[in-house]
């Protein structure tokens, strides 16, 4: 049975977003902005099929996945680009691998106690984020 990852969850630290976002192209004055933000994630699960969403008070991305199935996911509110999406479990982890104009690119998502990771990468940049599950 994999994890439940039903919940919001409020951000508490992000380590290395800058250079994920430049890895990622996006814009010096975007990447001030976004860099200050404390987004809150909301994840609903039902069995295999996620809709995630990140909340924040500049911009706003929901994505709707199942897990095992490969989807077109246009990354709008992030770097506005399309690509294929296929996400995995890898024990208790979610793996997304980004297929498109960037390399190396996705993410993972884990759950340790009431915190939930993300670690997200695109070329060689990795960016850490940590959020706390709201009561």
């Amino acid at each position: 049975m994999p994890a439940n990852y039903n919940g919001t969850y409020n951000m508490i630290s992000n380590e290395n977003f800058e250079s994920y976002m430049r890895a990622l192209g996006i814009d010096f004055a975007t990447r001030k902005i976004a860099n200050l933000l404390k987004p809150q994630k909301v994840i609903e699960q039902n069995g295999d099929f996620f809709r995630m969403k990140t909340i924040s008070s500049f911009r706003n991305y929901s994505t709707e996945f199942t897990v095992g199935t490969e989807y077109e996911e246009e990354t709008k509110g992030l770097d506005n680009r399309k690509c294929k999406s296929m996400v995995t479990w890898d024990s208790d982890k979610l793996v997304c691998i980004q297929k498109g104009e960037k390399k190396n690119r996705g993410w993972k998502h884990w759950l340790e106690e009431d915190e939930l990771h993300l670690e997200l990468t695109c070329e060689d940049a990795v960016c850490k984020q940590v959020y706390k599950r709201a009561p």
